[in-house]
């Protein structure tokens, strides 16, 4: 393939590298009052690069020599990357305008963050994935101490930033491990090398065991969880609401595409794992998350509780598991954006973020509207019917069941029952709880308002109307895996 062609296929990247480039020399002239310009700029920026992902067909193409392909899956992923990094933009101007932090790289990194995630879920290599990985993983890095003169936020960038390139040193050693044991970091020669019949390798499992807990660190599945509360609870809200959509729905993807495509035949291997991780996810996101007071902490163990669901549809290795698996991501997505633009609209009349629960209380009372949609929000995470959040969750375990796999799902059930607990309790503080006494600002206007109504309706049995589309969608990417 030529150059041409190559720049073709990765039209997306191409045109998210070269925008980067322009806005970053706008802000490094215009300074930090080109904040929300440039959060505009960005986000048609993510559009022009959405463009190329809808006119790629539904067919496969490779480029850049094998290292990168366009096909339903990485096109699925995509635009669920670019929607989420465009609203979690939009949606943090007027808190980093609110708290003084409204400096212009704020846009600029989530775009390189996005840029990573692209060529990620693009990945046909092991070096390949290892770029776009770290990539993401460094703007990250930087933006959860985006606060820099804020104790717990610059706590948070050096925690992730340790515990980060620990994930990325055992990936490495894990690659080599690959690659000495295959001759190739090509996932199609890896494949051919695990493929079911030919004699498995110790070595290239191990390796296979340290890529697991790299990627299992990105989604925050245990036993690699440790960093999310702490994250989630120290940086700025804005950035934890990107932390928790569209990089959780670009490792997942990845996750997905790393086991059933060059590992696929080591499905009996890698399985045992994922069940483990999926359990322990569960059950410890649902237990730690009943002791928590700040809101941010909660939605954290709220996360590891979702990723151990989104585990069952993968444990399971079957389309129906995948499909499934791409649904659930999709619904999270929105569910959990609403939930944190919800968080960041809870401001007293100070213009101060109230983050613990105990400032929650009687909300529904002065703030109903706020209360109602936040409902919404933590009752669909629950999995209660009707609300959307439902389908999602019999989807993962319908196919645990099909796969036979019951015994997880079985526990998926419990665990959600425990769970369901700390989220009616937050609906319990907004209704019943007497008023904290603390004076809220106004009703914010502007695009916050109108992201969690969208969320809301979306969450709400309203979403129902959007299932038959979307699990088609859904499952054309899943179709595309080998």
């Amino acid at each position: 393939m030529t150059l041409l062609q190559s720049l073709a296929v990765g039209a997306p990247e191409v045109i998210l590298a070269g925008g980067i480039c322009v806005l970053l020399l706008v802000g490094a002239f215009r300074g930090d009052r080109a904040l929300e310009g440039l959060s505009w700029a960005s986000v048609l920026l993510l559009v022009l690069a959405a463009v190329p992902v809808f006119d790629q067909g539904a067919g496969s193409a490779g480029a850049w020599g094998g290292l990168y392909v366009a096909d339903p899956l990485s096109r699925f992923l995509k635009l669920l990357v670019f929607a989420g990094s465009a609203a979690a933009i939009l949606v943090a101007v007027p808190f980093l305008r609110r708290s003084g932090t409204g400096r212009f790289e704020y846009p600029v990194l989530v775009l390189l963050a996005t840029l990573g995630m692209a060529i990620m879920v693009s990945a046909r290599s092991l070096l390949s994935l290892y770029v776009g990985l770290e990539l993401m993983s460094l703007a990250a890095y930087v933006l959860a101490a985006f606060h820099r003169d804020d104790a717990r936020s610059s706590e948070a960038g050096l925690k992730y930033f340790a515990l980060g390139a620990l994930a990325s040193g055992l990936l490495l050693y894990g690659v080599s491990l690959v690659y000495g044991f295959t001759g190739s970091t090509g996932f199609d020669a890896i494949r051919a090398a695990f493929a079911p019949g030919t004699e498995r390798n110790l070595g290239a499992l191990f390796g296979l065991v340290f890529i697991l807990a790299a990627l299992a660190f990105k989604i925050s599945a245990v036993p690699f969880h440790m960093w999310t509360p702490d994250v989630y609870e120290g940086a700025p809200t804005p950035v934890v609401a990107f932390f928790g959509t569209a990089p959780k729905v670009a490792a997942m993807g990845l996750l997905l595409r790393v086991l059933l495509d060059p590992f696929g035949g080591m499905k009996a291997d890698w399985q045992q794992i994922l069940v483990f991780m999926s359990i322990a996810s569960m059950a410890l996101g649902a237990v730690a998350a009943i002791a928590q007071t700040n809101v941010k902490r909660l939605l954290a163990y709220s996360a590891i509780t979702n990723i151990g669901f989104a585990l069952v549809g993968l444990a399971a290795g079957t389309p129906a598991g995948v499909s499934a698996v791409l649904f659930y991501l999709l619904v999270y997505l929105v569910m959990t954006l609403g939930a944190f633009v919800c968080l960041m609209m809870v401001v007293d009349g100070e213009g101060r973020n109230r983050e613990e629960l105990s400032d929650l209380a009687g909300l529904a009372r002065t703030r109903p509207g706020l209360a109602a949609a936040l409902a919404i929000f933590m009752l669909s995470l629950a999995g209660i019917p009707p609300l959307f959040g439902f389908m999602p969750k019999l989807a993962v375990l319908s196919a645990a069941v099909e796969a036979n796999l019951w015994p997880l799902a079985v526990i998926g059930v419990l665990a959600s029952v425990v769970a369901a607990y700390y989220y009616l309790r937050v609906v319990k503080i907004l209704y019943v709880d007497p008023p904290s006494g603390i004076g809220f600002a106004p009703v914010e206007q502007g695009v916050n308002p109108f992201v969690m109504a969208a969320a809301a309706a979306f969450s709400s049995p309203l979403g129902y109307l959007l299932l038959g589309p979307l699990m088609a969608f859904g499952a054309e990417a899943a179709r595309s895996l080998p």
